[in-house]
């Protein structure tokens, strides 16, 4: 008999490019710790593995992709330059890559289905959980990062239609950034985060896939054909230190992070092996390289070491098709908010339920009133900080740490207890060699994560 799961439908894992299909990418866990069986599917409806290969790269390209891109130019800025961006790109693939390809063996020797249960039944309870609660963290902090994206646009946006310049004093109120965000978020986030599926949302989630390739033409065609009042700051052609490398990586971790993702998408595969799941990341995320490159390329090119964290707010508010893109980035951040919050409140309500040793509820009732204070607290919690938290930049570091952990630290601590559960079986001769590739990747999670966090603390304490 299959376990009930917390907002889980073993039935809907097939192709689909809707807000649904990437809600379900980060479902909570089983509350029931019973062993599980082999999974079988519902009586009438479809057979487990239902998306093609083209599908499934198609879907973690997607997972991929992001707001994140606006970040990418400051990103080659921070480590140095062209160069030295896309060193360290290319050498960080590698590790992005053999993570999903741990992941997807580890999914398939455990039969567990997404991320998190994963990690519970490869490295035990006491990791689970903190797998859990970095989930819960991440997701809260990307919900601020969002909020603030919001704000950002908003003001370039405002400036034009009200022909003032930006920040000019004795403004009316209602151009104020606080009152803008807040207005916003109570009109459409809100109402789009309370509802217990969020399906609907699927041609607007389309539309944010759209935009996302818009703003990156528009940043590539911007710099081959600049405006005349755009003018570059200093081209840094070597990193200033060997810690400003180091330093772009969270940026990097929070765009290629698809990592949780990943194991509900190789299970829905058609034919989920280890080997075919290569070549679909590897081919996803040379994809998302070329968007990535091309973004943090010609946007650090165009304003050099001026270019701001986000990228966007360099441009002058008065361009109409950098205005799309603010427009297409907006439209994103207000239809992935609610998913990731979906994601977040369903890991929240699987640890709660876990804590209090109760099974997944029949009272419609009593769900809906937690749902509901979920939400609320929540949403208030992220608009509150994002509206005292300008800088995008902070924000980004912090859960570009936390990713970091996600595509590192527990694929790597996976890699070392699988490999150790062979100890007493067999002993392959790259046994020694798959152990220290797991201790390197969580070496280095540990450090991006360490020094993600570390700067965030000093550098607000030191100003």
């Amino acid at each position: 008999m299959a376990q009930l799961c917390i907002n889980s439908d073993h039935g809907e894992w097939g192709l689909s490019t809707d807000a649904g299909e990437r809600a379900r990418l980060l479902q909570s866990p089983c509350v029931d710790t019973a062993p599980k069986t082999e999974w079988e599917p519902p009586p009438g409806g479809p057979s487990r593995g239902t998306t093609s290969t083209l599908g499934a790269v198609f879907i973690v390209v997607n997972a991929c992709l992001g707001a994140g891109l606006l970040n990418f130019p400051a990103a080659f800025s921070t480590a140095g330059g062209v160069a030295a961006g896309i060193a360290l790109q290319m050498g960080m693939l590698v590790f992005i890559i053999s993570g999903l390809v741990i992941l997807a063996y580890c999914s398939q020797a455990s039969n567990e289905r997404t991320y998190q249960e994963v990690v519970w039944a490869v490295c035990g309870k006491l990791t689970g959980v903190l797998c859990e609660v970095t989930i819960a963290i991440y997701t809260f902090g990307t919900c601020i990062a969002f909020l603030i994206i919001i704000g950002d646009q908003q003001d370039k946006i405002i400036a034009v239609i009200a022909k003032e310049p930006e920040g000019t004093s004795g403004s009316p109120w209602y151009t104020d950034r606080k009152f803008t965000i807040s207005l916003t978020a109570f009109l459409f986030i809100l109402p789009l985060s309370i509802p217990r599926e969020i399906g609907f949302q699927k041609y607007a989630s389309f539309l944010s896939v759209v935009g996302t390739w818009y703003v990156t033409a528009i940043i590539i065609i911007k710099y081959i054909w600049p405006d005349k009042e755009m003018t570059p700051g200093d081209i840094l052609t070597r990193p200033a230190s060997w810690m400003a490398v180091f330093n772009a990586m969270p940026t990097i971790c929070f765009g290629f992070q698809c990592h949780v993702s990943s194991v509900p998408v190789f299970n829905s595969m058609q034919q989920p092996k280890v080997k075919t799941w290569g070549g679909v990341v590897t081919a996803a995320m040379v994809i998302a390289l070329a968007v990535y490159m091309g973004t943090g390329i010609c946007g650090f090119l165009t304003f050099g070491a001026a270019v701001d964290p986000d990228v966007l707010l360099s441009y002058p508010s008065e361009d109409m098709a950098v205005a799309v893109a603010r427009a297409f980035i907006i439209l994103s951040v207000l239809t992935s908010y609610p998913i990731l919050h979906f994601c977040g409140r369903a890991v929240v309500e699987g640890l709660w339920l876990r804590y209090q040793g109760m099974p997944v509820e029949e009272d419609v009732g009593r769900e809906r009133r937690r749902r509901v204070l979920q939400t609320l607290v929540w949403f208030l919690l992220t608009l509150l900080l994002a509206l005292f938290i300008p800088d995008i930049g902070k924000v980004i570091s912090v859960i570009g740490g936390l990713a970091a952990c996600f595509i590192f630290v527990f694929p790597g601590l996976c890699l070392i207890q699988a490999k150790l559960s062979e100890m007493e079986e067999v002993k392959p001769a790259s046994w020694w060699v798959l152990v220290s590739y797991g201790v390197l990747l969580v070496t280095l999670g540990a450090f991006i994560f360490g020094q993600t966090t570390a700067n965030a603390i000093f550098v607000d304490l030191l100003a």
